[in-house]
């Protein structure tokens, strides 16, 4: 973090801030993206989605997938809105939804 100068002019302290967002976005941007626990977490969705259906509860299955349908969808227009497209902002929306499995 750089040091903070509250004398210091609003326009310099924007093109600064933007600079470092910047900064930030292209690291992102280059880093691997670890999908380990979003394949345990979609693999888990998977069986529970299958039991649902399995035991005949077809407005539980439509409500459970059409909630990880809408979290995927917000996850992956909020990829494109920070500059992310392709495979990028698709294995991004992926973790997103799905990173919930490194806790088991």
């Amino acid at each position: 973090m750089n040091f903070f100068d509250e004398n210091e002019p609003q326009s310099v302290r924007e093109e600064r801030f933007a600079t470092e967002r910047a900064q930030r976005r292209r690291a992102r941007k280059a880093a691997r993206l670890d999908s380990r626990g979003a394949h345990l977490g979609a693999a888990i969705v998977t069986i529970a989605l299958i039991l649902l259906g399995w035991y005949g509860k077809p407005v539980a299955l439509g409500i459970v997938s059409g909630i990880f349908l809408l979290w995927f969808s917000a996850a992956l227009a909020w990829a494109y809105a920070d500059g992310d497209h392709g495979r990028h902002a698709l294995q991004r929306a992926y973790n997103i939804t799905f990173g919930w499995g490194d806790g088991f």
